[in-house]
């Protein structure tokens, strides 16, 4: 059942627990090796014509940087359908949601209609504020409870991992309008050929994941956020303080996706399914050889130790920071659960 906080709306519906893992206080957290990860004060926002009503947002330097294992800003997109626009993303700040909506503007001047948040992370959803007030902001469910009760917390999260000054402490809190529960879909008919698939399959980087897959003519046009963060070397940002649930439905999303589909990563250049599987690969390898590690005997700083996995290791400058300090404890946490249940 798709929740709408919004009743006057009538559609056709199908279908740090802070902010990152619980046990982390901000203290606690290990910075990553650059703070910012990536700058809001800098970034230019690229526009991307897929199809003539689908079109995706993304970094100016994704291009040329995200195979160089620089981390990049966020994705957006949005998709122009008969009587107005559903935007996916919001992004971070004012700077960056101003670039956003002149880049809409240039190619349509309909409202735009729906907004799609695919994270609890301010990356993806501190921009809601400044939407038009009929716009129907959409979020998976989880997310917007976050955010409800969390939002200055995060906040101070972002702004730890971005940078003061950056426009992220001006940002304020507005509430979703319309909820999607664990493993629900919602089905939006946009018109002109196209409709729009919300897609809650439940964790994959966390529980604030959605999905967003767009059917246009004899087109297929994923946006997958933050579980599918770009393609090689960057790897899962898995520090939520979840693993096997990610893994089975990263898995389940790549299942879904067609060869020859196109793929917008939440943090990269414009791919495709074979683009994505380094992350798939990753998240399987790193399985493996922590179950083995737990069957052995080793603790968790052992396995933290010894799992250097060399061969993912290719130039992402967020390696060391997430593969040690989150994507190994984590793993281990939730494999280690499982073995002593059996």
């Amino acid at each position: 059942m798709i929740i709408l906080k919004r009743i006057s709306h009538i559609i056709l519906l199908t279908g740090f627990v802070l902010f990152f893992a619980p046990h982390f206080a901000f203290a606690q957290l290990p910075l990553p090796p650059h703070v910012p990860i990536w700058d809001a004060n800098v970034v230019t926002l690229k526009l991307h014509k897929i199809t003539e009503s689908v079109y995706a947002v993304i970094p100016s330097t994704a291009e040329t940087e995200t195979t160089k294992g620089v981390p990049q800003a966020t994705t957006a997109g949005f998709i122009i359908g008969e009587k107005g626009i559903l935007l996916i993303e919001t992004m971070m700040t004012k700077r960056l949601y101003d670039q956003l909506i002149t880049l809409v503007k240039s190619v349509s001047q309909k409202p735009v209609l729906y907004a799609v948040n695919t994270s609890d992370h301010g990356d993806h959803c501190f921009g809601n504020y400044l939407l038009p007030e009929q716009t129907m902001i959409i979020q998976n469910e989880f997310c917007n409870e976050n955010l409800t009760k969390n939002y200055e917390q995060i906040k101070q999260f972002m702004v730890m991992l971005f940078g003061t000054n950056r426009g992220i402490e001006d940002t304020r809190f507005r509430a979703a309008d319309m909820l999607i529960p664990k493993f629900q879909n919602l089905k939006i008919d946009l018109g002109n050929g196209n409709s729009v698939e919300l897609i809650n399959t439940g964790t994959a980087q966390s529980p604030a994941d959605l999905f967003v897959k767009v059917h246009s003519k004899d087109q297929t046009i994923w946006w997958l956020g933050n579980p599918f963060i770009a393609e090689s070397p960057a790897i899962p940002w898995l520090f939520d303080g979840y693993f096997l649930e990610p893994v089975d439905n990263l898995k389940k999303i790549y299942a879904m996706i067609g060869d020859n589909d196109t793929v917008v990563p939440g943090h990269g250049r414009i791919t495709n399914k074979a683009g994505i599987k380094y992350t798939i690969d990753y998240v399987t390898a790193l399985k493996s050889q922590v179950e083995s590690a737990v069957k052995k005997g080793l603790t968790s700083e052992q396995a933290r130790t010894q799992i250097t996995m060399p061969e993912f290791d290719k130039g992402y400058i967020l390696y060391n920071w997430l593969h040690y300090n989150f994507n190994i404890p984590n793993a281990y946490k939730d494999i280690q659960n499982q073995y002593t249940k059996k």
